[in-house]
């Protein structure tokens, strides 16, 4: 049996995430109170194991906050009931969430007179505390529109092969930020740049003549190498240590040129059977 535990701030993509998980075939609820939980999954799960082989619980800030409190211990019981239990996080940006929260004119969960929307993104933020701590994988979704985060959501989480570790490389430029949610950051910005060649400056890194410039350069090779060498030796700890997901992410300044042509190179490398891997370029989008 595999239970998805899907945690989020306000705004920033649960419904989708669920909507999603939905459609890959997963039994989804959302807004379960935490403390029927447990209640749930001895008299529901366990007791049709074939109809909840595959379950996703949406729990959120508007659980009170003395039950959220007690998230570590339930968890813990559900994975000594031999349950393959899987916690995600999904979170934005403040500025994000803000912004969405004012184009979409829809009443956060905990505002009220007294508490304004900012404060109590932050207060939100402090009551998700351990379900964050406790995420198998962190999604940041700041920068990441409904069709690409379904995409994402299906990609990496909903068809899956759970036996198997999945790894996501995501292009980015330092220039709009480090992504949130990604493990491991490689700063390609001491590479060689097409930018400053004029002719190669309004292609990106999956055009022809940007991979023949990147390709020809030894410092390109020595980094991609590198990196390549890297998440090959450490790649099997991992999934020794009961990891499920990686993000490597590789950044340069705008995140067209050289952190593309890598991030796809990567992914030539380590798509195989064993390994599920998906590539997501930040700024291309």
């Amino acid at each position: 049996m595999r239970l998805l535990i899907v945690s989020a701030l306000s705004g920033s993509g649960k419904s989708i995430a669920l909507d999603t998980l939905e459609d890959c075939g997963y039994y989804c609820i959302d807004n379960l109170p935490l403390n029927l939980l447990q209640d749930f999954i001895n008299h529901v799960m366990l007791a049709d194991q074939k109809a909840y082989a595959k379950t996703a619980i949406g729990i959120d800030a508007r659980n009170q906050f003395e039950s959220l409190g007690s998230f570590s211990e339930s968890l813990k019981l559900i994975r000594e009931k031999g349950i393959d239990c899987e916690v995600i996080f999904m979170q934005a940006e403040e500025s994000t969430l803000l912004k969405r929260y004012s184009e979409t004119r829809r009443k956060h969960p905990l505002t009220d007179y007294n508490i304004p929307l900012k404060e109590a993104l932050k207060i939100e933020k402090e009551m998700l505390t351990e379900f964050a701590r406790h995420a198998n994988v962190i999604i940041d979704t700041s920068r990441t529109q409904y069709h690409q985060l379904r995409e994402l959501i299906r990609d990496q989480i909903g068809e899956r092969d759970v036996k198997h570790i999945s790894m996501q490389f995501q292009s980015f430029g330092f220039k709009h930020g480090v992504p949130l949610d990604a493990d491991f950051v490689f700063d390609a910005r001491t590479l060689p740049n097409p930018y400053w060649i004029p002719e190669l400056r309004p292609f990106t890194g999956k055009d022809q003549p940007v991979i023949s410039f990147l390709k020809n350069e030894p410092l390109v090779d020595e980094f991609f190498n590198e990196i390549k060498g890297f998440l090959e030796r450490w790649i099997p700890r991992f999934e020794a240590e009961g990891r499920s997901y990686l993000t490597i992410a590789i950044g340069c300044t705008g995140g067209q040129h050289r952190s593309v042509y890598l991030a796809d190179l990567l992914i030539e490398h380590f798509r195989q059977p064993l390994v599920n891997v998906i590539v997501r370029h930040r700024e291309l989008h």
